[in-house]
């Protein structure tokens, strides 16, 4: 027998080896292997086992890691299209799939001596008053480890072998897991009732499910989720499984997820649930445990995040992958999670940018999600109260099911918002305030109630730069092209690109000039802080972003705080924007909601919509009714005023038009070509190089050679009423007839931790083609070794 093995060597290729015989039975497909590589060993997958190969004189596989498979078929199958449609390489998307710590050629197990109470069959012997208060504790609980016994009975491990020795206590090595939530204590919970809205989209996902998830209906595995071809919309065999649950903020997704996960357990099938932010993970988990602590579907929760420690992180994968958990809860890399069979998954906040990986593999764990659905005939649920473009775009197209939940549970109203123009404000007090007047009154109102208030500002730090009004200097970053953020309370200006940090000057640090007039412009949650502390001086005030959340317990301990209401006001930035359950906030204040309207990217006003539309919706969700202040030098801009009057469908019909005319994606797809370097015009040069090598290969004028004959026999016809119609190609047809370049351009940032940075931007509704095309690209052009090239499939940013 023969295993075809992908090393994590970057290679892309598999190589062959002989099973041994006394390996023989061990060995399967996704099995961690390892093998000699040239005079040396390394690890590997396998991918598949044939009878035969091609080459001869195979080398033997020298080991096998785990006492079972890591990597399942189907998870197998889904690295292969991620290698093929985010164009990297196979061995780098083999390894996205297993956490690092579980590909460790050692067992990752934590063993610890625990000691069990062994029932008495004589006459008990004679014991010391410290042994009998150690059997005491054992005739609680039975067994325990051994360190905790030795802590709680105030004793030496000598005093407990001794009692092993009269055979009344024995001591064992056993696996000891490590549960990040183990402390957590969970009051059990019951479904609730649901309204009709609820019910009617819980019917339409567990319906689904009844009927089998996987039906194919002629979907291409080298094609992305949003541009599998449709049958004719009358065919009877077409029912999409992808549903979009478009609910408003409160409208209760939540116990729609909960109660369709109960449905796939009651098939005895597993659900995997994303969320986008590691903040949101200690609520949702807690919410889920509650559910399935107990019952005819009880079932362990795992949880996949990075905030987890090695060992919890080692011991969370093992348990999904021997099926003691079949609810599986993380951010986007649990996608990946080896839940089998599995029934449901759940994208939560599924617009979310946070679900793209900036590092290769460069997967939308929302795409993959849509993909893994196919794969393991699976329903998959995207959720959110304010949709992505391309998601509705899907709806609107049919590929994907709409759900809708208009209204707010349990009859709630949403919130009022009022938004505050701050160029008349900055009129009436000769200078830029931080809070207008009516927010400043809103906030004292909720102080008088004990009503709880949520401040948004996405900027950390105390000002976003600091200058000179004497000389015009300006304290930017050594090695990135932006202004360094001051940090007042450890004194310190600091880059937020590549953590670049010195001492924050007194005066001006050019040497002519040296005003002590320096000043620092801009504002951060810091200086929010500072100013609420000044203002409200008996309020309790705290504040969440990333310079205080940076262990997984700070944010239990923040939260926890304001939801126990020993909280008044929490600023923070987008980790507070979301998916955050408090019934007693009945205000939200947005400090500046210019702040991404401004940036240079298309995306610009949808995201603007979307961090108001989410962030307001934080306020109301009790029996007071809530209220929104939006602060904002554009208050007429559309993605502002849509967001006012919670109207997304308002809002994307007008975005869509603009995306259409720009050929902007969903109406077409985006590939972005980064070229970094220390050398600009080395970088600029060899940016212009392999545009002229596109630019040919779209004209037609050339092909490469090594370019796969199925895509040569094959083209995809730019025909806007067929988008996804087949038809075989010529010699002279266009390669990629409907490729649009654009650049190559310095980046918005043109140098980011001392590298210089060119872009050029692919557009085209023939993605999963042009991903081939740039991979055969990537292994054929020579790069200087002081050059990088990096692809983007579909970025969700352009800086």
């Amino acid at each position: 027998m023969v295993a075809r093995v992908t090393l994590e060597i970057a290679l892309r290729r598999e190589f062959d080896y002989a099973i041994p015989p006394e390996l023989a039975g061990q060995v399967e497909v996704g099995t961690r292997v390892k093998v000699p590589f040239g005079h040396r060993q390394v690890m590997g997958c396998v991918t598949a086992l044939t009878e035969l190969s091609t080459h001869t004189n195979l080398r033997h596989i020298a080991g096998v890691v785990g006492k079972q498979s890591l990597v399942t078929p189907r998870v197998l199958q889904l690295a292969r299209w991620i290698a093929d449609y985010y164009c990297c390489a196979p061995e780098t998307a083999l390894k996205s799939v297993l956490p690092e710590v579980v590909r460790r050629e050692q067992d990752g197990w934590r063993e610890r001596l625990f000691v069990r109470l062994i029932p008495a069959t004589g006459e008990s012997p004679k014991l010391t008053k410290r042994q009998q208060e150690i059997l005491s504790l054992l005739e609680e609980r039975r067994e325990m480890p051994l360190q905790e016994l030795l802590e709680l009975a105030e004793t030496t491990a000598e005093t407990v072998r001794r009692l092993e020795d009269k055979h009344l206590v024995l001591i064992t090595n056993q696996v000891s897991e490590r549960d990040p939530y183990a402390k957590d204590v969970i009051s059990r919970t019951e479904s609730l009732t649901m309204n009709a809205e609820q019910a009617v989209a819980l019917a339409a996902i567990c319906k689904r499910m009844d009927c089998g998830a996987g039906e194919k209906v002629g979907k291409r595995e080298s094609e992305t989720a949003s541009e599998r071809p449709l049958p004719p919309a009358h065919s009877p065999t077409f029912s999409p499984a992808t549903f979009l649950l478009h609910g408003v903020t409160g409208s209760g997704k939540t116990e729609v997820y909960l109660q369709a996960i109960a449905h796939a357990l009651a098939q005895g099938k597993g659900a995997i649930v994303l969320v986008p932010e590691i903040a949101l993970t200690p609520q949702t988990v807690e919410r889920f445990k509650a559910r399935f602590s107990h019952g005819a579907l009880q079932t362990q929760v795992a949880v996949l995040h990075s905030h987890l420690s090695s060992g919890e992180r080692h011991d969370e994968w093992h348990k999904i992958r021997q099926g003691r958990a079949r609810i599986v809860i993380g951010a986007r890399s649990a996608i990946f999670a080896p839940v089998e069979p599995l029934g449901l998954i759940i994208v939560d906040e599924e617009h979310e940018h946070s679900y793209k990986q900036e590092e290769a593999p460069r997967y939308h764990a929302r795409d993959v999600a849509v993909v893994r659905g196919q794969i393991d005939s699976a329903v998959v649920v995207l959720g959110s109260a304010t949709p992505s473009m391309e998601s509705f775009f899907n709806v609107q197209r049919g590929k994907y099911a709409l759900l809708e939940l208009k209204l707010r549970a349990d009859d709630k109203k949403m919130p009022i918002v009022r938004v505050v123009d701050m160029r008349q404000a900055a009129r009436k007090e000769k200078g830029t305030p931080i809070f207008s007047e009516e927010l400043k009154e809103a906030i004292t109102k909720r102080l008088e109630r004990r009503e709880q208030t949520m401040l948004f500002l996405n900027r950390r730090g105390y000002s976003s730069s600091l200058q000179c009004p004497q000389c015009g200097f300006v304290a930017e970053c050594p090695n990135c092209s932006v202004a360094l953020t001051y940090h007042r309370k450890a004194q310190k200006i600091c880059c937020h690109i590549c953590g670049h940090e010195a001492p924050a000057p007194t005066a001006c640090p050019e040497p002519k000039c040296r005003s002590a007039a320096i000043r620092y412009a801009g504002l951060g949650t810091e200086r929010v802080e500072e100013t609420l502390t000044k203002l409200f001086p008996h309020a309790r005030i705290a504040r969440m972003d990333s310079d205080l959340m940076k262990r997984k317990e700070d944010y239990r301990r923040v939260l926890g705080d304001f939801k126990a209401g020993k909280t008044d006001i929490l600023v923070g930035t987008q980790m507070i924007a979301k998916g955050l359950h408090f019934e007693n906030v009945t205000l939200v204040g947005v400090i500046h909601a210019d702040l991404s309207l401004h940036i240079p990217d298309f995306r610009a006003g949808e995201r603007t919509f979307q961090l108001l539309t989410q962030v307001s919706g934080r306020a109301g969700r009790g029996e007071v009714e809530g209220e929104v202040f939006v602060q904002s030098f554009t208050p007429f801009h559309p993605a502002i005023q849509y967001a006012r009057r919670h109207d997304f469908i308002g809002f994307y019909e007008q975005e869509i038009e603009f995306r259409e005319q720009l050929n902007y994606p969903p109406a077409s797809r985006l590939a972005m070509l980064t070229f970094k370097g220390r050398n600009e015009e080395k970088v600029k040069l060899m940016a212009e190089h392999v545009t002229r090598e596109l630019e040919a290969l779209a004209s037609g004028k050339t092909v490469p050679a090594s370019e796969s004959a199925s895509v040569r026999e094959m083209e995809l016809l730019p025909d806007a009423s067929s988008p996804h119609t087949l038809t075989p190609s010529h010699s002279h047809t266009p390669a990629l007839r409907d490729l649009v370049l654009s650049g190559p351009a310095p980046a918005p940032l043109l140098r980011a931790e001392t590298f210089y940075r060119y872009q050029l931007m692919l557009r085209t509704k023939q993605m999963p083609r042009v991903s081939k095309v740039l991979a055969t690209l990537l292994e054929q052009i020579e790069l200087p070794e002081d050059v990088t090239l990096t692809v983007d499939i579909d970025p969700v940013s352009l800086m």
